[in-house]
């Protein structure tokens, strides 16, 4: 849970948000995003003579590896790409940084906790967001409800410590995780990567010798492989 200096929220645990798993192009893949959106998300770009910053990182860095706090927070970014203008929530974020620290999208705090939803609120008011925009909303009786895309956010995570700690990108009653500890984050039924069983069936092994090989059922297999699907259906 995260604890209090100096009237500031800090994040106890960031060693596993810190950790450096992927590629830009990986982030692309996994999320169904162009590996150029994902670029300009983590760590801006420049168009002709503008800069534009980027809206997850403090700066840019030109770093092309994205630690698991950075693809936990770019996942939540995927959901507002279809309402608003990612640049105009980045002081929003900026300021939610200072407050709880590095990687404050990916912390339960802001979405979960009575008191983070109310310093969201705060925040997205003194910056001027609009409705569309919005991470918190106030509700008849002033209850601060999560919003939609942020709800959809939190359907495909599970937090450890206050923290993301796994995403579960087809829901939680299926058995395909991102999990940073496993596999260098790749996604995986148990402890197989995905990849690795769709390379079986392409290589005609049938759905019963891919489970008997790795110790899965067939309906494990078979989410393995559906999730695959979607990757390549959405690239």
């Amino acid at each position: 849970m995260p604890n209090v200096v100096d009237g500031k929220i800090r994040a106890m645990t960031v060693s596993l948000l810190d950790r450096r798993l992927y590629s830009m192009a990986d982030v692309g893949r996994l999320l169904g995003l162009q590996t150029g959106t994902v670029r300009r998300w983590i760590d801006g770009h420049r168009r002709q003579e503008r800069i534009y910053p980027p809206v997850l990182r403090a700066e840019s860095t030109g770093d092309e590896t994205v630690t698991w706090g950075e693809f936990v927070e770019t996942r939540l970014l995927a959901e507002y790409r279809k309402y608003a203008s990612l640049q105009r929530l980045r002081p929003a974020i900026q300021l939610l940084r200072e407050e709880i620290g590095p990687y404050p999208l990916a912390h339960a705090h802001p979405f979960l906790d009575v008191a983070g939803k109310e310093l969201v609120r705060r925040i997205q008011d003194r910056v001027g967001l609009q409705q569309e925009e919005f991470l918190v909303i106030v509700r008849t009786g002033q209850q601060l409800l999560t919003t939609a895309p942020v709800n959809e956010f939190l359907k495909q995570v599970e937090f450890s410590d206050g923290s993301v700690s796994r995403l579960t990108p087809c829901g939680r009653d299926n058995p395909v995780r991102i999990d940073p500890v496993y596999q260098t984050g790749r996604p995986v039924v148990r402890a197989v990567p995905t990849d690795v069983i769709a390379e079986q069936f392409r290589a005609g092994e049938s759905t019963n010798e891919i489970a008997d090989a790795f110790d899965l059922n067939t309906s494990q297999v078979e989410s393995a492989l559906r999730f695959e699907l979607g990757l390549a259906t959405a690239a």
